[in-house]
């Protein structure tokens, strides 16, 4: 008797192997070397031992594994930017702002890949994929929050998108702009970024922008 064949779709894969945990791991190795071109289900089946169709029981497509990396550098980003903001209560609102302009960039350089994908819209339909807008609003939550801290009651959308800016472009200007081959040693970059971030921090909190509560810049 023939031994019966492997129904579609199941992943093959030694018993208590996080298949799917598997895929987002290797899909990220994959947009490390070579970028979205280098990212297709075939590929990540290969690289996982398992059959072709074995991802497609995790992922309906790859706009699918996207969403979920999408979804976790944003959740991430959110984390990181919220645990910056609560140092405002203890340390100050310059220590916010430091910590937070320092949280975004770091998670910008070390998630590189995931960095790439995370603002561009045209990678995965919201409409598709809902926790991929829930976890962006969680983000935008915390640079707002932040701008309230910033700003008090003079905060807007227009300030928001003045301290969003200045992280986003510094992070965009290490991670594929020139800045990426001029700071090569991550020591040298960071001393750079701590550099940009006090100077970011002076021009804010002492022209007039900031709130100027006593006390609260230090």
């Amino acid at each position: 008797m023939s031994p019966k064949r492997r129904a579609v779709g199941r992943p093959r894969s030694e018993p208590g192997r996080d298949l799917k945990a598997d895929i987002l791991r290797i899909s990220l190795e994959l947009l490390d070397e070579g970028g979205l071109a280098a990212l297709s289900m075939r590929e990540v089946a290969r690289r996982a031992g398992c059959t072709h169709q074995a991802p497609y029981h995790y992922f309906a497509d790859r706009e699918s594994i996207l969403a979920d990396l999408i979804t976790g550098g944003f959740q991430d980003l959110a984390t990181a930017l919220r645990e910056a903001n609560d140092m405002s209560a203890d340390s100050g609102v310059r220590a916010a702002v430091a910590a937070s302009g320092r949280a975004y960039v770091q998670f910008a350089v070390t998630h590189a890949s995931v960095f790439r994908l995370m603002f561009r819209p045209e990678l995965c339909d919201e409409t598709r994929h809902p926790d991929v807008r829930a976890a962006g609003r969680a983000a935008q939550a915390e640079l707002e929050r932040l701008t309230s801290i910033v700003f008090g009651s003079r905060a807007n959308a227009a300030l928001a998108a003045l301290l969003w800016s200045e992280v986003h472009g510094l992070s965009c200007l290490l991670v594929d702009g020139p800045l990426a081959t001029r700071f090569s040693d991550p020591r040298a970059r960071d001393q750079h970024l701590g550099e940009v971030i006090d100077a970011f921090c002076d021009m804010v909190l002492h022209s007039g922008l900031g709130s100027g509560q006593p006390g609260r810049t230090a």
